[in-house]
């Protein structure tokens, strides 16, 4: 009798297997190197995964001769298993015979999602600029006290006062985040915390199946005939990633990535995961009489050190560039670069000998003069400067090789053009002149189709009544008593490993005036997408300005 298999809600058990001549599975070994993947079977051979990585081991009553024609016959024990891949990390090989061994060998009949989960996990590792990360802020919700409150379909408001952070259980989290995924879809998770980060990592793999059985994984359509070349569930599968910083209000969340690049899954599916992770995770944190929402930062980056050092526990949230000496919390910034400190450091820079030629005397030996031009001194004054700029404007972060680095920044400039009236220089027509532009640029936004990130997120920026403009209403930013002039549309794009070091070497170098360049060049916002007015950016509602 066939077996029966019903649709379910609960989600995928970590021991299903998938078979090992699937493409996807593959695939995701042979991202991984030699050394790594070696590394990772010899987790999967540990004590405490045997439940869940079991391999393939020869059974006692089985014959020694019956195997004698397998290119990879069994082992007898785990021991002999550690020892053959042991061996393999002695000596130099490639990639293509750690894989051939595992899934022609000890794991011929499948992989399970846990052991999936480990490659993932390790690939992420390796390369740790392989995913792109956006912060969101935990927001709690308050009851409105008056009708004319209530916003939203929930009837409640964000409650941009508190500064509480949900407490958090993974298996009761797993359990209420199941309960908002769809019932025709199965997901599986994973957590794992990575070695020298103060964080705890989720993997979502989310299939397109209502099974929870090896029917959600299988490769075989049973049942359909002429089926057998057509994309199965898993190979249509995706996978996101949620980083839960320690004692911090933020959450980090990836974008999809599809587990089979040949699957024909429309481009809307990764969206439609994503917002479905983003609208479940606060439902899953809350509780009754305390809800909670996501709160979008407008932070993005590859890079998961310098998401931390902006949006994690640390004191540099709000203190980044220079306000970072008010921050510091090594011994060095307590005792000598704390602005707080009731003694007065003595300056680093008045240790250093002027470079003026001047004929002081300095324990009875007179100063030998430089024999310099005066044209030479002066560039190295300007270029002392300008370090001592750079050093006030940034402080100690914006460094190449701090580690948290950020590969780009879009900024819109809302600043009304400046136009001298006491010059007598006006412009004729300017509402057409106006309306020309505005007609220009939106048939250029429409030729060029997708929105980009920019446009879609100060879109939404100025549909929100609360923006961060503060009293300055509109496109332009002026207020009441200024004259409404023309405003160019100026869109601004760094690109680069490490955006804010490139622009510190551009001030010490003395290509940008670090005594009138803006404070959101410097990295305090703490945004990397955002739209100027007046000097001041509105990322995240002005940075909370």
């Amino acid at each position: 009798m066939a077996r029966l298999s019903l649709p379910t809600t609960a989600r995928l058990s970590s021991t299903l297997r998938v078979d090992s001549t699937n493409t996807t599975v593959l695939k995701i070994l042979n991202r991984l190197s030699r050394p790594s993947l070696l590394s990772l079977v010899l987790d999967w051979l540990d004590e405490q995964n045997q439940s869940l990585c079991p391999p393939l081991l020869r059974r006692p009553d089985v014959p020694e001769d019956e195997d004698e024609d397998d290119f990879y016959p069994p082992a007898h024990s785990l021991e002999e298993l550690r020892d053959l891949y042991q061996s393999m990390q002695a000596h130099k090989g490639g990639r293509r015979e750690v894989v051939d061994r595992v899934l022609e060998g000890d794991w011929r009949y499948g992989l399970s999602l846990y052991q999936l989960a480990m490659a993932d996990l390790q690939y992420l590792y390796d390369h740790p600029g392989s995913l792109k990360w956006t912060a969101y802020r935990v927001q709690r919700l308050r009851t409105p006290l008056h009708e004319d409150d209530v916003e939203g379909p929930d009837g409640r408001k964000e409650d941009g006062e508190a500064t509480d952070v949900p407490r958090f259980h993974p298996s009761t989290f797993l359990q209420n985040l199941q309960a908002e995924v769809l019932p025709d879809v199965k997901a599986h998770y994973n957590f794992d915390r990575p070695k020298g980060l103060p964080l705890l990592l989720l993997r979502v793999f989310v299939v397109d199946s209502p099974y929870n059985t090896d029917l959600a994984v299988s490769t075989r359509h049973r049942g359909r005939p002429g089926a057998g070349a057509a994309t199965t569930s898993f190979d249509a599968s995706r996978t996101i990633y949620v980083a839960f910083p320690d004692a911090s209000p933020h959450i980090y969340i990836s974008k999809s990535a599809a587990a089979s690049s040949g699957a024909s899954s429309a481009a809307g599916e990764a969206k439609s995961l994503r917002a479905l992770v983003v609208e479940g995770i606060p439902k899953a944190l809350s509780r009754p009489r305390e809800r909670y929402a996501l709160k979008a930062t407008h932070l993005t980056t590859k890079n998961l050190g310098a998401m931390l050092a902006v949006k994690g526990s640390g004191r540099t949230n709000a203190a980044g560039g220079g306000w970072g000496l008010y921050a510091g919390t090594e011994v060095r910034d307590l005792k000598n670069d704390n602005p707080l400190q009731t003694l007065l450091p003595t300056p680093p820079l008045s240790d250093v000998s002027s470079v003026d030629g001047d004929g002081a005397e300095k324990n009875g030996f007179k100063r030998r003069r430089v024999n310099v031009e005066e044209g030479e001194l002066e560039d190295e004054k300007q270029a002392k400067r300008a370090r001592v700029a750079a050093q006030a404007r940034f402080g100690s972060a914006a460094r190449m090789d701090d580690g948290k680095g950020i590969e780009r920044l879009d900024v819109i400039i809302e600043d009304p053009f400046p136009i001298a009236s006491n010059t007598g220089i006006f412009l004729e027509d300017e509402d057409e002149l106006d309306a020309g532009d505005g007609d220009r640029a939106e048939s250029r936004r429409k030729s060029k189709g997708r929105r980009s990130t920019l446009d879609l997120s100060l879109s939404q920026e100025l549909e929100d009544p609360d923006d961060g403009g503060g009293a300055n209403g509109g496109r332009g930013g002026v207020g009441e008593g200024e004259e409404e002039g023309w405003t160019p549309r100026v869109r601004l794009s760094f690109h680069g490993s490490h955006v804010f070091a490139g622009l510190r070497q551009l001030v010490e170098a003395g290509i940008v005036d670090g005594g009138r360049m803006p404070g959101w060049m410097t990295g305090e916002e703490g945004v990397t997408i955002g739209a100027v007015r007046h000097g001041r950016i509105r990322g995240f509602r002005g940075s909370g300005v």
